[in-house]
């Protein structure tokens, strides 16, 4: 999708995740289908440090010592879809590019085939295995495998899942970022006489869901009679169902669009903008392009980009959780665009409210039932 779903020099301790598939192997190559709390410090190290609280595998990012770097990502989505899936790519290219490492990218994976393809790409001697969406947590466990002994793993962004001593992981607050979303839509549709929104979304994921209210609690925090339509249309990547779902609520008189998506996202919006309603990103800044009036930003590539340059630095620690917060570092954010008049007085209204939130005066979660 979207997770979601980035690019900063965060100071950020923690491993990666790399999972690919075994007919990847070549050196930047697609190989087929398939959201700050303290960090703790790291410990020891030593070759049998793995499975280990708070172990720093040594020799990174050689972490094999084989002579070359080797990465690979594994991600559920498209990573051409322009978005949430494409920046988490981007990043690791340019590290991949500056570094002279290997690069192997598998996208489109089936959560069913995880597994599998985390063990394949462990054949291929990584030294990172780097998993883009918590859709795809399923293959966590296959790092505790003799297969992938050694290797130091990554899961980057969205609500995060439970944490081991064989992984790192970074995360987000769902509730923060799309309830500060809410605000900004609330706001704009203020100064436009919009009084309906739509919500369009893949499959009626419990993070999904939780989008949904938050967005709609932050809406109705600044205009407390608007309506919000949320659509599930069960694939994040098909752009024929996203703007079929797109269309019936245009139909019922949406005037601004929030299409939650992946690879359907730019089908979506830009139904919309030919029917004269601006949209909502997605993860990204794309404040740059005409057809978007606001870009909620927690795009897993800005996580990623500070867990690059810890193992590049030799820091990576693993069984350690980042949650990065909103009014604290720089992602996650929301940005109006300069589409939408008075852009800049509407943007410190935006900012006053995610501090509000980073001094605990808001509660995003309470506020959008979600209890505190």
């Amino acid at each position: 999708m979207i997770s979601h779903k980035l690019r900063y020099l965060l100071a950020l301790t923690m491993g990666l995740v790399l999972v690919a598939a075994a007919c990847g192997g070549d050196d930047d190559d697609t190989a087929g289908e398939g959201e700050a709390t303290e960090t703790t410090e790291g410990g020891g190290g030593g070759e049998d440090c793995w499975g280990e609280p708070e172990c720093v595998p040594p020799n990174q990012p050689d972490v094999n010592q084989d002579g070359t770097v080797k990465i690979g990502i594994l991600s559920p989505g498209d990573t051409n879809d322009n978005g949430y899936y494409e920046s988490f790519v981007v990043t690791a290219r340019e590290f991949a590019e500056a570094n002279d490492w290997e690069l192997i990218i598998v996208d489109k994976i089936n959560p069913a085939d995880a597994q599998e393809q985390a063990r394949n790409i462990c054949r291929q001697s990584v030294d990172m295995v780097a998993i883009a969406a918590g859709e795809l947590a399923d293959a966590v466990p296959v790092a505790e495998e003799d297969v992938c002994a050694g290797t130091v793993w990554y899961v980057s962004g969205g609500a995060g899942i439970e944490q081991t001593p064989y992984f790192f992981q970074t995360n987000d607050d769902v509730f923060e970022s799309q309830y500060t979303a809410g605000v900004a839509t609330g706001l704009v549709m203020k100064a436009q006489g919009v009084t309906k929104a739509g919500f369009v979304t893949g499959p009626e994921l419990d993070f999904a869901v939780n989008a949904f209210n938050a967005w709609t609690a932050g809406i109705k925090s600044v205009l407390p009679d608007a309506e919000t339509i949320a659509t599930y249309t069960g694939d994040f990547d098909d752009s024929a169902v996203g703007q079929e779902g797109a269309q019936a609520q245009l139909d019922q008189g949406v005037g601004i669009m929030y299409p939650y998506l992946g690879g359907a996202t730019d089908a979506v919006a830009q139904l919309a903008f030919e029917n004269g309603v601006l949209s909502i990103t997605p993860g990204t800044d794309r404040c740059g392009e005409e057809q978007f009036a606001i870009s909620s930003i927690f795009s897993p590539g800005d996580f990623f980009a500070a867990a690059l340059e810890d193992f590049e630095a030799g820091k990576v620690t693993l069984g350690v959780t980042r949650t990065f917060e909103i009014g604290v570092d720089p992602v996650p954010t929301v940005k109006i665009c300069d589409t939408v008049e008075g852009a800049a007085d509407l943007q410190a209204q935006v900012d006053d409210v995610m501090a509000q939130i980073a001094a605990g005066e808001i509660d995003p979660a309470a506020e959008a039932g979600a209890g505190g």
